[in-house]
């Protein structure tokens, strides 16, 4: 229960979350970009949303082939995610529709975009430097700490819900313990490590942007979003690469070890844990449970495929 309940109580010991910058105590209609590391960043929006209670707005840009996930698959479809493609078979067209849609609805948005489009892995060196091989060949800044950043869903989204939108929130991610011996990047954790293992802090920046200051056209958006990845790869680099040690693991300006109380996320976490425990007690829970695994993927990957 402590370990599961740790997924947002940063008062547990084994587990911290260090928040700087601005993160608004109401709750807002934004798109969060942010670095891309692992899949426990998926986890640290839900963090952070929760801080606002807007965790039930979350929702999420996604690889196209995240759709065929037993189960998760579809219910980010129809909780309001966003499946994309990459390049050239990017449909623009669908994801401004799925939008048009929630806003019709007046769906809350809380929509989360990871720009970079793939995760930064230190252990596939041929991404990262076609990465930086693409920013020289464009005439960018070169980034060390994240990848050159992709703008069209970042585009499409601000666009299409400019007059919905009340800011972007820029947010920053680093893990400690993260660096080896000789102040190389290691992978961060993976969502088994975070889950069953002792976790390290992990530091969050913040920096809330509003509409106005951010260009319209694509092209000028474009070098906005480089832009906003320069910043972030210089925290980046002060806070692994930092020469004064005790500058390293730690982003500059105030911070503050959040805590969240046990009244926001430990009735959930009962009704759910007593739910699932109830079930696999018995044998035909157990049967019930299997069954909902099995017809529950087969019925949602028909979906997706038919209504993405």
């Amino acid at each position: 229960i402590k370990r599961l309940h740790g997924l947002f109580n940063s008062e547990l010991k084994w587990f911290n979350v260090i928040i700087y910058g601005d993160l608004p105590k109401n709750k807002e209609n934004v798109i969060y970009l942010s670095n891309h590391q692992c899949t426990v960043d998926w986890i640290i929006a839900d963090m952070l949303a929760i801080r606002q209670n807007a965790l039930g707005h979350v929702r999420y840009v996604l690889k196209d082939g995240l759709k065929w996930l037993p189960l998760y698959g579809w219910y980010f479809s129809q909780h309001g995610g966003v499946y994309v493609k990459r390049s050239a078979k990017f449909n623009e067209k669908e994801m401004r529709e799925k939008l048009r849609a929630q806003m019709k609805a007046e769906t809350p948005m809380y929509l989360v975009i990871f720009p970079e489009g793939t995760r930064y892995n230190p252990e596939i060196p041929k991404v990262i430097a076609d990465s930086q091989s693409f920013a020289e060949k464009e005439g960018l800044a070169i980034l060390k700490h994240v990848l050159t950043p992709r703008v069209k869903a970042t585009h499409v989204a601000i666009d299409s819900m400019k007059d919905y939108l009340d800011a972007v929130y820029d947010v920053t991610v680093a893990y400690e313990g993260t660096v080896d011996h000789k102040g190389q990047r290691k992978l961060a954790p993976s969502m088994t490590e975070f889950l069953c293992k002792e976790c390290p802090r992990v530091h969050i920046f913040i920096d809330r942007i509003e509409l106005k200051d951010i260009p319209e056209e694509q092209i000028y958006m474009r070098r906005w979003l480089h832009e906003r990845f320069e910043i972030k790869d210089k925290l980046l680099i002060e806070f692994y690469d930092a020469k004064d040690s005790k500058r390293r693991n730690k982003f500059p300006g105030k911070s503050v070890h959040s805590k969240l109380s046990l009244k926001k996320t430990l009735p959930s976490l009962l009704f759910l844990g007593g739910l699932t425990a109830s079930m696999l007690l018995t044998e035909s829970g157990r049967k019930l449970y299997v069954k909902t695994w099995i017809y529950g993927t087969l019925i949602g990957c028909l979906w997706v495929s038919i209504k993405p």
